[in-house]
C-alpha cells in the first residue's frame, strides 16, 4: 500500500514539549528521578465542587448527545462570568460550547479562513497556533517581539501587515510560553489599527491567572472581537475538554454548522461541571492562584540568584521564559542535554518560534517542593559550565 501523508500533515512539526515530555517518561521508567517543568498543566486535582457535579450530572443521565451550541444553561453562565469580571454584556446567542480551547481556535479559523488567508501571531507564540491555521490552509505571519518590550505586539508593525491584507490577528493575553499580560492600552491600540480591516481572535485561557492587575477582556474594547477559552487551566480541569467561543453573531451558524459535522457537540455531563467552575468554585480558584504566584516569586528569585534575569517579570499563567544564549546557540539540543544530565524536563524556547532560539520555557505548575528542587538541579548543571 502506498504511504500516503498529506502536505498540511507534512507541514506540522513536531511538538516539543511533548517530545521532552515522552523522553522524560522513558527515563522514569528507566530508573530516573525527573522534575517535569515543561507541561502546562495545573497539578490540582479539579476542586469538588466541581467534581460533586459532574458526578451529579453522570448520576441524572446526563451522557448523550447536547445541542451543538452547547446547553443553554452553560451558555447563561458563560455569559454571567463575562458580565461579572468584565462588565460585558454578551448573549447567549453568541455562545458555542467546545471541546476544550483548542477545538474553539480550530473552528474558528476554519469559519473566517480561505486557502492563503494571513493570520497575524506573535514570535514566540503557543506552539500549535500556526497548526490551526495550516490544518484551514491559511498562512501564518509571525511578528517578532522582543524581550525587553515584554514580547507584546507592536501596534506600528501590526498596522503594516494589516495594509498587506492580514485577515487574522491571534492574540494571547497572559501569553503562553512568556507569562506577560498585555495591558489595557496596548489592547486599546490593537483594536484601533486592525478596525473594521482584520478579525480579532483573543485566546483568554489564562485569565484569572494573575498576580498584579488583571487580565482585560478584548471585548472591552471591540465587541465584534472573537472571545476563546475555557476551563482547563483556572479551574484546573484539562481532562474535561470543555472550552468556549464567544462569536459575532455573523459567525454563530458557521461555527455551529463546523461543529455539528466535524465534533458534534461538547461532551453532556461536564457542561454541569462547568456551571459549578463558573458559579460555585471561587474560593478554590482563588487557593490555586496564590499558590502559583508563590511559585512564581521562588522561580523568579532563583533565577536571578543565577543571573538568569528575566526583563520584563510574567505576571499571568503559570510560565517564565527564560535567556540562556550565554550557554548554548542550539536550545533545542541544550534542553535536552539538561534533561539527560540534570533530570530537570524544560521546554526549548523554539517550540514556540524561531524567535524563541536562546530561551527556555518553565511551567511552574508543580510543588514548591519539586521546583526547589528542580532548580537546584538546574543551578548545578549551569555552574558546571560556567
Amino acid at each position: 500500500m502506498n504511504n500516503f501523508v498529506s502536505e498540511t500533515a507534512a507541514r506540522m512539526p513536531p511538538f516539543l514539549v511533548m517530545e521532552v515530555l515522552e523522553r522524560a517518561a522513558k527515563l522514569e521508567r528507566d530508573g530516573r528521578s525527573i522534575i517535569h517543568m515543561e507541561v502546562g498543566e495545573p497539578d490540582f486535582d479539579t476542586p469538588e465542587v466541581i467534581r460533586e457535579a459532574g458526578i451529579r450530572a453522570l448520576r441524572d443521565g446526563r451522557t448523550h448527545y447536547t445541542h451543538s451550541l452547547g446547553h443553554p444553561e452553560l451558555r447563561n453562565a458563560i455569559c454571567a462570568w463575562m458580565d461579572r469580571r468584565y462588565g460585558v454584556e454578551v448573549s447567549p446567542q453568541r455562545v458555542v460550547v467546545t471541546m476544550g480551547t483548542s477545538s474553539a481556535i480550530l473552528l474558528t479559523c476554519a469559519a473566517i479562513l480561505d486557502p492563503g488567508s494571513r493570520v497575524l501571531m506573535t514570535d514566540p507564540c503557543y506552539a500549535c497556533y500556526p497548526n490551526f491555521v495550516i490544518a484551514c490552509h491559511g498562512e501564518s505571519v509571525r511578528l517578532p517581539v522582543r524581550e525587553e518590550d515584554g514580547f507584546q505586539y507592536n501596534p506600528e508593525a501590526v498596522k503594516k501587515e494589516v495594509k498587506r491584507g492580514a485577515r487574522a490577528l491571534l492574540l494571547n493575553s497572559p501569553a503562553n510560553p512568556t507569562g506577560i499580560v498585555t495591558s489595557g492600552k496596548r489592547l486599546e491600540e490593537l483594536v484601533e489599527v486592525t478596525r473594521d480591516r482584520v478579525q480579532i481572535i483573543s485566546d483568554e485561557i489564562y485569565h484569572g491567572l494573575t498576580y498584579g492587575s488583571d487580565a482585560r477582556s478584548i471585548l472591552e474594547f471591540d465587541p465584534e472581537a472573537i472571545v476563546v477559552s475555557g476551563f482547563s487551566k483556572l479551574f484546573a480541569m484539562t481532562g474535561w475538554r470543555l472550552g468556549w467561543a464567544i462569536l459575532p453573531e455573523h459567525l454563530v451558524r458557521p461555527v455551529q454548522k463546523l461543529q455539528q459535522n466535524l465534533l458534534i457537540s461538547a461532551p453532556d455531563f461536564p457542561q454541569f461541571a462547568g456551571i459549578a467552575a463558573l458559579e460555585d468554585s471561587q474560593d478554590d480558584i482563588e487557593r490555586m492562584r496564590l499558590c502559583y504566584d508563590e511559585r512564581r516569586r521562588l522561580v523568579l528569585k532563583r533565577l536571578r540568584d543565577m543571573n538568569l534575569n528575566v526583563l520584563v517579570e510574567p505576571t499571568g499563567a503559570f510560565y517564565v521564559f527564560f535567556n540562556v544564549s550565554r550557554y548554548t546557540d542550539d536550545v533545542y539540543s541544550f534542553a535536552f542535554q539538561i534533561l539527560e544530565e540534570a533530570g530537570v524536563a524544560l521546554t526549548p524556547g523554539v517550540d514556540f518560534g524561531p524567535h524563541g532560539q536562546g530561551f527556555l520555557r518553565l511551567s511552574y505548575a508543580n510543588s514548591l517542593d519539586n521546583l526547589k528542587e528542580g532548580l537546584n538541579r538546574l543551578e548545578s548543571f549551569l555552574r558546571k559550565l560556567d
